[in-house]
């Protein structure tokens, strides 16, 4: 509307300066507001400028915020994803432990199952050892040693007790001290037997025996056919084996060491189906990852 002013003044002023019936004090006045018409259309004219120019700068803005929202919704979802993945992950870690804690507290169980079978081995073995000690006399135990080892008992027999010389047939005498141990045996019926026979390294001239390995295992079976068929020892329980020379607990350089390799040792083991049944509860460590 402004201009539509400045031209009306003008055109005004141009009519009267035509028809020359304009006094000096009128055209003063309308040259004054021409002037002042004049500043308020330039003043406009810059405010109009400066209007269009923070326009563009507003629509600049505008769009640059569009742009900041669009990589702050990309950052948004990368972000949230990592956070479902870390869960994700933190959740499977906590399934992990918690199977590695079930598995330890399983395998503390077996530990202690194994402890405690192995303790009521010992246990009983003493017991065993005990009552051997307490059946023979003083004179048995100069020929018999007894002793537990890792929780088996060991009885080693003096074969100048048990057998003539390069003889594997039982003497009289030893009858009696293996009627006692056939005793305790039979009293410990989940235990296993094995009749182990031990030699000189001396060699063997008998026609019927071929060496020291002959010798050892004829006396093992010796021990063995007389606790079973004179004394009624399980034969499911026994075992005869031979060792020759070649498991000496002394040197065979001198005559008392080789009186000490001459033996028969009666070996009274836990049945070992009795351990394989705990090895077959023991827990399955695979699964743990």
């Amino acid at each position: 509307m402004k201009p539509l002013k400045y031209i009306s003044v003008i055109a005004v002023a141009a009519s009267l300066a035509l028809t020359g019936c304009v006094s000096k004090k009128k055209y003063t006045a309308l040259q004054d507001r021409y002037d002042a018409l004049s500043s308020d259309y330039n003043a406009s004219q810059v405010a109009l400028a400066e209007s269009r120019a923070n326009h563009r700068s507003v629509e600049a803005l505008l769009e640059e915020a569009r742009r900041n929202n669009k990589e702050l919704k990309q950052a948004y979802n990368v972000l949230q994803g990592t956070l479902d993945q870390s869960m994700k992950q933190n959740s499977q870690g906590n399934v992990n432990i918690a199977k590695l804690v079930d598995e330890i507290n399983a395998s503390n169980r077996y530990i202690k199952q194994l402890v405690d079978a192995k303790s009521k081995s010992d246990s009983l073995n003493m017991i065993l050892t005990n009552n051997l000690t307490r059946s023979l006399s003083r004179d048995d135990l100069r020929d018999v040693d007894i002793k537990v080892l890792k929780g088996v008992v060991y009885i080693s027999l003096a074969d100048n007790m048990l057998f003539r010389s390069g003889s594997y047939e039982i003497s009289d005498r030893a009858m009696e001290i293996l009627g006692k141990i056939a005793k305790i045996i039979k009293d410990y019926n989940s235990y296993d037997v094995l009749v182990e026979g031990n030699t000189d390294n001396v060699p063997i001239s008998r026609t019927n025996i071929r060496n020291n390995w002959d010798l050892s295992a004829l006396r093992a079976s010796s021990v063995v056919q007389v606790l079973q068929n004179r004394f009624g020892v399980d034969p499911a329980r026994l075992t005869a084996g031979g060792r020759g020379e070649y498991n000496p607990v002394a040197d065979n350089t001198s005559d008392y060491g080789r009186q000490q390799n001459r033996r028969t040792e009666i070996i009274i083991t836990p049945q070992l189906d009795q351990f394989m049944e705990l090895i077959d509860k023991a827990p399955d460590t695979d699964e743990v990852k």
